[in-house]
């Protein structure tokens, strides 16, 4: 029998290719114990875009029940994420005199209001109709142009905050909102996909030191760079698994089912040389016989695109995050991440040994495949959110039958400032 001073929390990841789903179970001292989750095929999405929101509602359903039915619980409300083309971030600095009349040029104490003046100032920043702020996340305070951890408490004149805009497309947020909502569930809140995933797999240590993010998806490549444990750039590549599927069955005359398949069951990044004259069947298609190749070819054709991914990747990197020197890691989640030899081609591009697969730490429950790189997105949900006020209940909502429709890094980013 569940402790009845329990809470549960419900993520969902609508990617490309898969919806997962992670229901949780949050104790009265903030443990998290993982009590049900599915990984179903995505219908209706795009490139990390709903296209189809009633195709998507239903593949959202099927994915929620089937979690459902691990946990023996129905709920009613859930969290998710946004990411891909349709996300895109800027920085930004927010100035205030520390005295709210602005009449003392004394140092006074800083308080909460004035840091929360410092935030507004700093998403005064003009953003497009179409846009919406999802994040406002601080980078670093000055005071009197000296660098402070947390302005609070201390006294100056002039109060500065460095920030990261994350944007959002108004269209998007709002399919993924009009999806939720024809599904019969109460939409909590939407979060930047890789900030998720980085909260579920990168330690805290590394997060100061300065780390990457690579979530390979199958329809986009999405990084985030965390330095003195704040995001300081975010950047979408507009390709990934689903390009890598297109070039073997371009490559090898079969259809894409074919390919995806081919390169699930045979696909690699990287192989050792008594690997490459291994043989790959390739099925039979329209009439004509199976016929017979080696893992090298199939190797040659995914390592050719996912470096190319990674390459790009590395290059806006380096252009435009300001990071100097990386001490921490790089981490690989998604779908893409669990592609055999994906790390040792990341590490031969970045030229660096610090290149991992992201994994979440153990929650417990029956089956711990959360634990793996793809369910990052969807773990980093419940870590961040796991205080919310909100619970799921043990009934479906009215909504549903018919009518219309411990603190992470992240959370105290987040906190007051979305």
């Amino acid at each position: 029998m569940r402790n009845a001073l329990s809470r549960r929390i419900v993520g969902l990841d609508i990617g490309t290719c898969y919806i997962r789903t992670v229901i949780a179970e949050i104790d009265s001292d903030g443990r998290i114990e993982v009590i049900g989750l599915s990984k179903i095929p995505s219908q209706g999405v795009r490139n990390g875009i709903i296209v189809n929101i009633d195709a998507t509602k239903e593949a959202v359903q099927t994915a929620i029940e089937a979690a459902e039915q691990m946990a023996g619980v129905e709920v009613t409300d859930l969290y998710t994420t946004i990411g891909g083309a349709q996300v895109s971030s800027m920085k930004s600095t927010g100035v205030v005199g520390v005295d709210p009349k602005g009449l003392s040029t004394m140092p006074l104490e800083i308080k909460p209001e004035a840091k929360e003046r410092a935030l507004k100032s700093a998403k005064s920043m003009l953003i497009p109709y179409d846009e919406a702020l999802l994040h406002i996340i601080p980078q670093e305070y000055l005071i009197d142009g000296k660098d402070y951890p947390d302005p609070i408490g201390n006294l100056g004149v002039r109060l500065e905050v460095k920030t990261l805009l994350v944007k959002v497309s108004k269209s998007s947020q709002g399919n993924i909102a009009e999806c939720i909502a024809r599904a019969g569930f109460e939409l909590k809140k939407i979060m930047l996909k890789t900030l998720a995933a980085a909260t579920a797999t990168i330690h805290k240590d590394e997060l100061a030191l300065g780390s990457i993010l690579i979530d390979l998806g199958g329809g986009s490549t999405d990084v985030i760079v965390i330095n003195k444990s704040a995001p300081v750039f975010t950047a979408s590549i507009p390709y990934g698994g689903n390009r890598v599927t297109n070039d073997i069955a371009q490559v090898l005359g079969v259809p894409f089912s074919v390919a995806e398949d081919l390169k699930l069951k045979y696909g690699s990044c990287w192989l050792e040389p008594e690997e490459e004259e291994d043989e790959v069947i390739i099925p039979s298609v329209g009439g004509l016989p199976p016929a017979v190749t080696n893992k090298k070819l199939l190797c040659d054709i995914i390592s050719s695109r996912v470096e190319e991914i990674l390459v790009s990747v590395k290059k806006e990197v380096v252009r435009h995050s300001g990071l100097k020197r990386l001490n921490g890691t790089i981490v690989l989640t998604g779908g893409g991440a669990l592609m055999p030899g994906v790390v040792t081609l990341s590490q031969a591009v970045w030229n660096s040994t610090s290149v991992g697969q992201g994994t979440c730490s153990d929650f417990g429950g029956a089956d711990t495949s959360y634990r793996n790189a793809d369910f990052a997105t969807v773990m980093g949900l419940v870590m961040t959110y796991k205080d919310d006020d909100s619970r799921a209940s043990s009934k479906r909502s009215a909504k549903k039958q018919g009518s219309e429709p411990k603190k992470s890094f992240i959370k105290n980013l987040l906190k007051k400032i979305n």
